[in-house]
């Protein structure tokens, strides 16, 4: 799910937003964020046990070895493994899944509030939210619109995301989830006519 979007997709998502809004009641949202965190934690902890089992190894295998060169060996160790794994995708892979999972959730939920705070005249709202880096998507809804949309539809609409991101087809993912929530949102809170 790491693919980037061109400028060309992004002015499409933005115009397949800005329809769906214009069919519905229900304030309308897409945040795609390439990770949930930071992590700073994950590569610093396995940098400094893979520089301790190294630093181990070292004097295992050389036993005349002074402690100072040990030390040495195991402060190096640490600095080049922490810039190592502090690289993007090797700090994603380092964290657990379980861990990805909550942050992104929590972040899903974090932007879902502050788009209720931010939010216009509307009490009916959507967030589409996709988490790039811990591939991680989540429709959430107010409670409301929740409960008149047919249980089962939210996943339906994640399930084919996913299958055409996992296809390669970001852009046509996103846009699809679009339409298909503008169309919950179009059937259960219809725009006003004019």
């Amino acid at each position: 799910m790491a693919s980037k979007l061109t400028i060309d997709e992004h002015k499409r998502i933005g115009a397949a937003i800005k329809a769906a809004e214009q069919r519905t009641a229900a304030d309308f949202s897409l945040v795609i964020t390439p990770a949930s965190d930071r992590y700073p934690l994950h590569p610093m902890v396995w940098a400094g046990f893979c520089s301790l089992t190294l630093a181990a190894v070292v004097a295992f295998i050389w036993p005349r070895i002074g402690g100072r060169s040990v030390i040495l060996i195991q402060m190096a160790a640490m600095v080049v493994l922490n810039l190592i794994f502090d690289f993007p995708p090797i700090r994603l892979w380092l964290v657990p899944d379980r861990i990805k999972r909550a942050r992104a959730e929590h972040l899903a939920h974090r932007e879902f509030a502050a788009h209720v705070q931010a939010g216009g005249i509307s009490k009916h709202r959507v967030l589409l939210f996709v988490s790039t880096g811990e591939r991680y998507v989540e429709i959430i809804a107010d409670h409301e619109t929740h409960a008149m949309v047919p249980g089962g539809t939210w996943d339906k609409i994640v399930a084919d995301f996913v299958g055409k991101v996992k296809a390669g087809r970001v852009a046509d993912g996103v846009l699809s989830a679009i339409e298909a929530c503008g169309a919950v949102l179009e059937t259960h809170h219809p725009a006003a006519k004019s």
